[in-house]
């Protein structure tokens, strides 16, 4: 009966794999570019200005083509070698984990650091191998990864257990140099304006002043009461009217979701709507796992739980000498630094007085669900996407 259940959960762990890649790496491996390289290349062809690029998120895994039968027999062998030395209550995590594509919370996967295994003609860290079974099958180097706070591994440098459930690790998100053109516009847009793109003040600050497309301005996060203690907050829009109160954060890591099987922090989806548009509604749909943002010693990150591609805007992603803002898409899977502190104080430019006769954006970060917006787009503002976030990070 043990060993019946064991292997009941191994094929279930096997049946649960994510589809594709083998045939790709056998061909990059070799010199010649597989489907999804070709996808690759045509797409980075087609981004400039095309609204069909790629983002900041390279070797997003790619699902075309079938492995070869060799391939698929040695990765079946080799995954059924590691997952059948995991206890049985390992194997369930692990399950659970897979199952609810990192829905459920799951405890840490720890096992032996310096145990690698073979596939073809490369050598993978365990943690590596079960991303590549179960989420990027393209993924070659521990250096695409980044382990989430969540996990007992995460911050120590030489661990002799280390975690390899596979939902406790994300993709990194790596920018392009230059970025790609998702939306480059100047700072000018960013000036106070009367047109009808402009973003109304809350109502719940008795504010009746147009704010630019940016949205709340840290004035008027001060009007709003609060603990000071927290290290941001976060207002959630759609198109052009806040719903909800703003969310203010004191945890080192907040998730937003719309739903969660097991969603503790800001749920989008008990906030009550008046908005009738079906856009809106498809849109809040799709947000489902929503993001994780996360508050770590280098910078605050974002993490995309969801389905769909998410559409960031950061002072602190852009370079220090642009007088453009970009707006970046990070697909589902990845995770981005979107503000880095000490980058932001640098960019207040105190003795710059063009630069001060603008509002201050540089401690405000926008996020927008599925919909993308700017030059490429037919939204050319943010407050014309159907649901999207500020999060003004608290700069004292």
């Amino acid at each position: 009966m043990f060993r019946t259940k064991r292997s009941v959960l191994v094929r279930r762990l096997w049946r649960s794999r994510a589809p594709g890649g083998e045939e790709e790496e056998e061909e990059a491996a070799a010199g010649e570019p597989g489907p999804a390289a070709a996808v690759v290349v045509a797409e980075a062809r087609a981004h400039v200005c095309g609204g069909g690029g790629r983002g900041c998120c390279p070797g997003k895994a790619g699902r075309g083509g079938r492995a070869s039968a060799g391939a698929e027999a040695e990765l079946k062998a080799l995954t059924h070698a590691v997952l059948k030395r995991l206890k049985e209550r390992q194997l369930e995590g692990l399950l659970h984990a897979v199952e609810s594509r990192g829905g459920a919370r799951t405890p840490c996967l720890l096992l032996p650091a310096k145990a690698d295994s073979r596939l073809g003609q490369h050598w993978y860290p365990l943690p590596v191998l079960l991303c590549k079974v179960f989420r990027w099958p393209d993924l070659r180097h521990c250096s695409e990864v980044k382990r989430l706070c969540c996990c007992e591994s995460y911050g120590k440098a030489h661990p002799e257990l280390v975690c390899c459930n596979p939902h406790h690790l994300s993709r990194l998100c790596e920018l392009e140099s230059p970025p790609p053109p998702y939306s480059r516009y100047p700072m000018d847009f960013l000036k106070p304006t009367d047109c009808p793109d402009s973003v109304p003040s809350s109502t719940e600050t008795g504010g009746t002043n147009c704010l630019a497309p940016g949205g709340l301005s840290d004035s008027q996060v001060l009007q709003e009461p609060g603990d000071r203690s927290h290290w941001c907050v976060v207002a959630y829009w759609e198109e052009k009217t806040r719903v909800g109160r703003l969310y203010s954060v004191q945890e080192p890591s907040l998730d937003i979701f719309y739903d969660l099987p097991q969603g503790n922090g800001f749920c989008l989806g008990q906030l009550n709507s008046d908005n009738k548009s079906q856009l809106v509604q498809k849109v809040r749909s799709k947000i489902g796992y929503g993001i994780q943002l996360t508050k770590e010693v280098d910078g605050v990150w974002v993490y995309n739980r969801s389905s769909y591609p998410i559409f960031i805007k950061s002072a602190t992603l852009d370079n220090p000498d642009s007088r453009t803002l970009l707006v970046h898409k990070v697909f589902p899977g990845f995770s981005i630094k979107a503000f880095d502190y000490e980058k932001a104080y640098s960019l207040q430019r105190p003795n710059d007085h063009e630069f001060m006769q603008q509002p201050w954006t540089g401690f405000t970060v926008q996020i927008s669900f599925v919909k993308g917006w700017g030059q490429c787009y037919t939204r050319q503002f943010i407050s014309s996407c159907p649901c999207w976030l500020e999060v003004i990070f608290n700069n004292r």
